[in-house]
């Protein structure tokens, strides 16, 4: 194929791609008409598709006679062609003074420019002068640098991006002018390509500057497609199948031969389409939009939202990522206590530049995100409203688990509180049950003494009054063991008062376990039973021996509290504690605080004693009584 050829094809390819994406535009425009932004853009983009439209079907229809009948010419249809070519650059000024704001001070300086450059077409087609008019072409391109000029000029706040794309398409605009006017027959295919088809760049830098979210996702991404189509068919074709039918001619002619190689070329542009649209629609999203993955956004909400620890730092926290992903100048977030919605409901609303989101959990209140001014008057589409959907359940479901988690806390934190304070009411039942016959009988024993030996029974009341106060003063659920041992101590000098002789004391506890902390009146229980069961049903009476060893099992230290007593033992079910509300009671306790890792044990030995026995962790002593002080400050 020669170069002729291949500017011809050239053109033929490129003119019928720009009528077709020209023709999806104004479909689009009438499809999808903006809803805030106003009139103005609709009329916009559809005069930018009329001319384009008129542009590339003008050309190609004028192109199609050529060739059927040669020498024909279309002075008219060129003219206006040419024509509508021209008012393409002053629709990108429109467009970038738009996005400027304000006044348009050079819009009317370029739509003048293309209508006297029209009126000049048009003239020459009249007056049978060549079209197009080289005046004309002259007036445009020089025009066109100078409106370059003026929009750095007067758009100086605009980025130097906006700037680098609008400035490219008209000099693209301005290089047609220069070939238009030097040598308009066709050329090489590459001129051609720069020259004939740019109002192609032009319609796609209108689109960029205002309303690239509007349209970019409904045209731009199709529109690619279609040109990537266009091009990978133009290439096949120049690289491939003219050298394969060229070689070929040297060869006996074969039709099928050149039927076969257009067929199976066509069915590798097609295998090629899925390919090249995904390339469109990366293209479109990561460089023209430059929108975010939407995966790598629910991953960082997820991980964002998996360390909050309110509810209101979640949705904070989703409101200004979103906001950001979906380029919202304002964004809201609100509770929604009304009773009308159901979990059926939409959970995301979109509008044009403007969306909700609303957040449905298990329980109300709802929340409702608001995104409104989204910038390029975007519009969701179907893969934002699927990654808004996620984003809506993902939060629901953080906040109900964080909901569930705060209700699990404060239960906890009430069976706690319920615990200690049976706990509690269990330590003041105790100390109220001193038992009233040992408190009469004391009483009594006093009032013999005091009738026989004063002196005694002044020091008997003096232990009395220290039990008394010992019990009804101690508030802690936890004691050192030299306490409770005093406590006791207390307890026996009175009893001996008034057994004299029957009652003997044994108390063998070292120094060193004095200062080990265990439950308050865990002890002095089981020496009264010892005293009432034991030693009170013997006529004889009796020993009481207390004593408190720690031994090692299975790697841990335990404290082994003993009460013993040499009395009949009357009264007392072995192995379970049924004998009064004392034994229950310190069986309660040592569950309440320390599980299964301590125990009582009330056994009848072989030298015919009564043995009770507690035996409690050693380690766990300190930190437990350490977590009840902390919990009763807490609770102040």
């Amino acid at each position: 194929m020669d170069a002729l050829n291949a500017a011809l094809l050239v053109n033929w390819l490129g003119f019928s791609v720009g009528a077709l994406l020209y023709l999806m535009l104004a479909v689009m425009v009438f499809r999808h008409p903006p809803d805030r932004e106003g009139r103005s853009v609709t009329v916009l983009l559809l005069a930018t598709a009329v001319l384009g439209l008129i542009w590339n079907l003008g050309e190609l229809f004028v192109y199609i006679f050529r060739d059927f009948a040669i020498g024909t010419d279309f002075p008219i249809l060129t003219a206006a062609a040419y024509s509508a070519l021209g008012f393409l650059p002053s629709v990108v000024v429109h467009s970038a003074e738009n996005d400027m704001g304000g006044r348009r001070l050079l819009t009317p300086v370029a739509y003048t420019l293309s209508g006297v450059a029209a009126i000049l077409h048009f003239y020459s087609a009249i007056s049978g002068l060549a079209v197009p008019s080289g005046s004309a072409l002259i007036l445009l391109m020089f025009g066109a640098v100078s409106l370059i000029a003026g929009l750095l000029v007067f758009n100086f706040r605009q980025s130097l991006e906006k700037k680098m794309v609008w400035g490219s398409a008209m000099l693209v605009f301005v290089l047609s002018g220069v070939h238009f006017i030097a040598t308009p027959e066709a050329n090489s295919w590459l001129v051609e390509l720069t020259a004939h088809q740019s109002s192609v760049p032009l319609a796609l830098v209108i689109l960029y500057q205002n309303y690239r979210f509007a349209f970019a996702d409904l045209f731009l991404k199709r529109a690619i497609s279609v040109m990537l189509l266009a091009g990978v068919a133009f290439s096949l074709y120049v690289w491939v199948a003219a050298p394969l039918l060229r070689y070929h001619e040297t060869h006996d002619r074969n039709d099928v031969f050149a039927i076969s190689l257009i067929l199976l070329l066509w069915m590798a542009t097609a295998f090629a389409y899925p390919w090249l649209h995904k390339l469109a629609v990366w293209t479109v999203d990561r460089v023209i939009l430059n929108r975010a993955n939407y995966d790598d956004v629910l991953n960082q909400l997820a991980a964002r939202t998996a360390n909050a620890g309110t509810t209101a730092e979640i949705l904070s926290t989703v409101s200004r990522l979103l906001g950001d992903v979906l380029t919202a100048k304002s964004v809201e977030c609100s509770e929604e206590l009304s009773a009308d919605h159901s979990i059926s409901d939409a959970r995301v609303i979109s509008g044009s530049d403007r969306a909700e989101m609303r957040i449905i959990t298990t329980e109300r209140p709802y929340y409702r995100i608001a995104f409104s001014s989204l910038q390029g008057g975007r519009r969701l589409l179907s893969d934002e409203m699927a990654m808004l959907e996620s984003v809506a359940h993902m939060t629901a479901r953080r906040i109900d688990a964080l909901r569930v988690n705060h209700e699990r806390c404060e239960q906890e934190t009430r069976e706690q509180e319920f615990s200690k304070l049976a706990a509690e009411a269990q330590l003041t039942a105790l100390r109220a049950q001193i038992n009233p016959h040992f408190l009469f009988n004391a009483l009594t024993t006093i009032g013999y003494l005091i009738q026989t030996t004063p002196e005694k029974a002044f020091q008997t009341l003096i232990q009395l009054t220290k039990l008394l106060r010992g019990v009804l003063n101690s508030t802690g659920e936890f004691c050192t063991l030299g306490d409770e041992i005093k406590l006791i101590e207390n307890y026996l000098d009175i009893e001996k008062a008034r057994f004299e002789e029957r009652l003997e004391v044994e108390i063998d506890v070292h120094a060193d376990l004095r200062t080990v902390r265990i439950p308050a009146l865990i002890l002095q229980p089981l020496v009264e039973n010892a005293i009432k069961h034991g030693i009170s049903e013997s006529k004889k009476g009796g020993r009481v021996s207390i004593s408190a060893t720690v031994f090692q099992e299975d790697g841990e230290k335990f404290l082994k509290l003993s009460v013993s007593d040499t009395g009949d033992g009357l009264g007392i079910e072995f192995g379970e504690y049924r004998d009064g509300v004392g034994l229950r009671n310190i069986a309660d306790r040592l569950r309440s605080h320390y599980g299964d890792e301590a125990r009582l044990e009330l056994v009848r030995t072989a030298d015919e004693e009564t043995l009770a026995t507690v035996i409690l962790p050693v380690s766990d002593l300190s930190l437990r009584e350490r977590n009840e002080t902390q919990a009763r400050v807490a609770m102040i």
